[in-house]
């Protein structure tokens, strides 16, 4: 896995064959209308601002951002509200993933921010939350 610290300064273009020098610039990050600006790691060309290239981890701010977007917008739980009502049921993040039905390691990746719950998945959790009596129905 290349890291931050063994990236070169420079690379070359693959589509220009330009040389493209390492820095961060101010990228827009937009859902359905709303925006955030991000600062962007990448390899930029100086004189064109098109000829860019991400490698390794840079695209994660964007990334975040997009998700942070879609959670405002579309009124998704955070990874911090996902993990306190895990815990108001008194699951373990493996227990929750086969209550569930979503893999054992998936409530890891939620309360991470790494991947969404489905639909449906984000429905039985609010009910859950206001209804936890229902959880050892759901286990018979």
């Amino acid at each position: 896995m290349v890291t931050e610290r063994m990236l070169p300064e420079t690379m070359v273009s693959p589509e220009t064959g330009e040389q493209l020098v390492r820095s961060v610039r101010p990228f827009i990050v937009t859902y359905k209308g709303h925006t955030i600006t991000v600062d962007q790691p990448g390899y930029y060309n100086p004189r064109n601002e098109e000829d860019a290239v991400f490698v390794g981890r840079d695209m994660e701010p964007s990334d975040t951002a997009w998700r942070e977007l879609r959670r405002r917008v579309d009124g998704l739980p955070s990874p911090a509200t996902i993990k306190e009502i895990r815990a108001k049921l008194k699951l373990s993040q493996r227990e929750a993933g086969e209550l569930f039905k979503v893999g054992e390691n998936a409530f890891d990746k939620y309360e991470r921010g790494l991947v969404e719950p489905s639909g449906p998945t984000m429905q039985l959790m609010k009910l859950l939350s206001k209804h936890p009596e229902l959880v050892d129905e759901l286990r018979k």
